[in-house]
């Protein structure tokens, strides 16, 4: 049997090694692979009209049967630009009526809340949280998706604390004791004042969302968010 020469060895051979060294350089990658970090969500569903309606992040199915008047927990979603769609309970993705694109940023906690109606249309709207308290026993932070209330003054103990808050705007947040507090929310154009009573705990910082419609249906209302506060991730 003729013997292979050297230069046939190494033809044979050299493709080989470098196959497997490919293949060793690719698995030592993955395995040293850092984990891409989150952002923590979560949605509010403020769009008067729009009834139930299922929630799909990226095409995967989010929130099932997610409810008018309802905030959900927060949740951890990877970092980056996604493709939010929201479609009316049981029809499948091919039915929305809001497509959007959302970014969000490793660390920060966001709230993206449908907020339009049927007249207008339905949209998204995405705001950052900051759920770290500093030196404040509480906080509150109200959130103006009432879509025909006008903007909004709130006072508490006889003190305004918020002037003329928009539709789609947020407040910045309040540093409050502990204990039972009446916050009033006065709806500017209309001089017209509603009460609002939560008690608040330590250690916690209070989300109140505006939603509804002023003297229509469904009427406006207010819904009373609560999480723990903890120190913002760096």
């Amino acid at each position: 049997m003729k013997q292979k020469s050297f230069v046939d060895l190494l033809r044979i051979r050299v493709p080989l090694l470098l196959g497997v060294l490919i293949l060793c350089l690719f698995m030592s990658a993955n395995a040293f692979a850092v984990p891409v970090a989150n952002a923590s969500v979560r949605a509010a569903h403020a769009a008067p009209g729009a009834g139930n309606v299922d929630v799909f992040v990226d095409g995967n199915k989010a929130l099932t049967n997610f409810a008018y008047g309802t905030v959900s927990d927060y949740v951890s979603v990877p970092a980056g630009t996604h493709t939010l769609k929201v479609a009316p309970t049981g029809k499948g993705v091919g039915a929305a009526v809001i497509t959007q694109s959302v970014n969000v940023t490793a660390g920060d906690f966001y709230t993206i809340a449908a907020v339009g109606t049927k007249a207008t249309g339905f949209g998204l709207q995405a705001f950052t949280d900051d759920n770290s308290l500093g030196g404040a026993a509480a906080k509150v932070r109200v959130y103006h998706l009432s879509p025909n209330a006008g903007p909004v003054n709130v006072s508490v103990g006889g003190k305004q604390v918020i002037t003329n808050l928009n539709y789609k705007n947020a407040s910045g947040y309040l540093p409050v004791p502990a204990g039972t507090s009446t916050f009033n929310v006065t709806a500017v154009q209309a001089k017209a004042t509603v009460p609002v009573q939560a008690t608040l705990k330590a250690g916690t910082v209070n989300s109140v969302f505006a939603i509804g419609l002023y003297k229509q249906t469904p009427a406006l209302q207010f819904v009373v968010k609560t999480v723990a506060g903890a120190k913002q991730p760096a």
